[in-house]
């Protein structure tokens, strides 16, 4: 099997975005260096920093602080996050200060895995369904669709496809990613910075609720104490599920680069297995610190279901705990597949 084949496939614009100048430094009279030409780093690396003082200034103490954390100038990246960190100097000389600031990126230091899948049933979905979102609770299938005048919450038996509850959204709605936590249905719209809560059992919408600093609504999936969000990037937000506000974020990242266009998301034994929009594959994510651990390939199961016009990507993803295997499906697919998954 061909490692960087489906890596190709699923990862396509993956790239390395080096972030090595000093920009906003050309006031000051410090330059934060680090010990990578590129300031790129794996995360099993050992960062180094230092200043460059051209004005021979006597300085009387430096202060260095990652991601706001004070840290000596040499540390281990291990336990931070992946992604683009920015770091601060504070220099302080002839009672006088200046700060200084450097990005670097982190990489993960392995290449994902990569896993495939066994059908296991094949059951049906509605065909006109753009689907979203995806997700079991008590045995049953809760679905969100999107596309203007077409966005829907779907309860279904996904045996048999029979739909026990449906609400469609507003025509100015494009429904997307749902998740389901303390009895409410969370459920995101795409570009207008607005989600609703609803009731679980009744489908009573309770209240709604504002995006923060993600600018759109993509995916959701909860580890029962805290919602994930994803917003078309490379970033994962957490939302305090009381407030619905955004406390962090991580960012996706593999050995090479970033991976954007993270969509719909499911937790799954302390992992998150993400759609990424157009490569009808998942990535496997450690929630921590963003790393990709491993990636599935489902691209033939698109030539599995009806054929026709309006057919597109695979984009759904669901664990039901009653029977312990993911399904998957995807947007106007006929088809809804119980997998698997082979870790090789």
């Amino acid at each position: 099997m061909n490692i960087y084949k489906y890596l190709t496939i699923m990862f396509l614009s993956t790239l390395i975005i080096a972030c090595g100048s000093n920009s906003g430094q050309k006031n000051n009279d410090f330059i934060l260096k680090t010990n990578s030409k590129n300031n790129t780093f794996s995360i099993n690396d050992v960062l180094t920093l230092s200043i460059e003082n051209p004005k021979s200034h006597t300085i009387d103490s430096i202060t260095y602080s990652l991601e706001g954390k004070k840290i000596q100038n040499s540390i281990p990246l291990a336990a931070f996050k992946l992604g683009k960190l920015t770091m601060e100097a504070k220099i302080f000389y002839n009672n006088e200060h200046q700060t200084v600031t450097q990005n670097i990126i982190i990489l993960n230091n392995e290449v994902p895995k990569i896993y495939t899948y066994k059908i296991l049933n094949e059951y049906p979905h509605d065909i006109t369904s753009y689907t979203q979102g995806l997700e079991f609770f008590n045995d049953t299938l809760y679905e969100s669709t999107g596309q203007y005048k077409e966005s829907k919450l779907r309860k279904v038996n996904y045996k048999t496809g029979e739909v026990y509850k449906n609400i469609n959204l507003a025509d100015e709605y494009f429904g997307e990613g749902l998740t389901i936590l303390n009895d409410k249905i969370y459920q995101l719209t795409w570009r207008k910075g607005i989600g609703f809560v609803y009731d679980v059992n009744t489908f009573e919408k309770l209240n709604s609720f504002k995006y923060g600093n993600s600018k759109e609504g993509w995916g959701l999936c909860n580890d029962n104490h805290v919602i994930y969000k994803s917003d078309g990037t490379e970033n994962i937000w957490t939302l305090n599920p009381k407030t619905l506000t955004e406390q962090d974020y991580i960012q996706v990242y593999t050995n090479k680069g970033k991976i954007t266009d993270i969509n719909e998301m499911e937790w799954i034994d302390d992992e998150i297995y993400a759609n990424r929009y157009q490569k009808d594959g998942v990535a496997i994510i450690n929630p921590k610190n963003g790393a990709v651990i491993a990636v599935i390939d489902f691209s033939p199961l698109k030539k599995l279901v009806t054929q026709h016009a309006a057919l597109d990507v695979l984009n759904g993803i669901a664990y039901n705990p009653k029977t312990k295997t993911i399904f998957v499906t995807g947007k106007r697919w006929d088809k809804l597949f119980e997998v698997e998954i082979i870790e090789n």
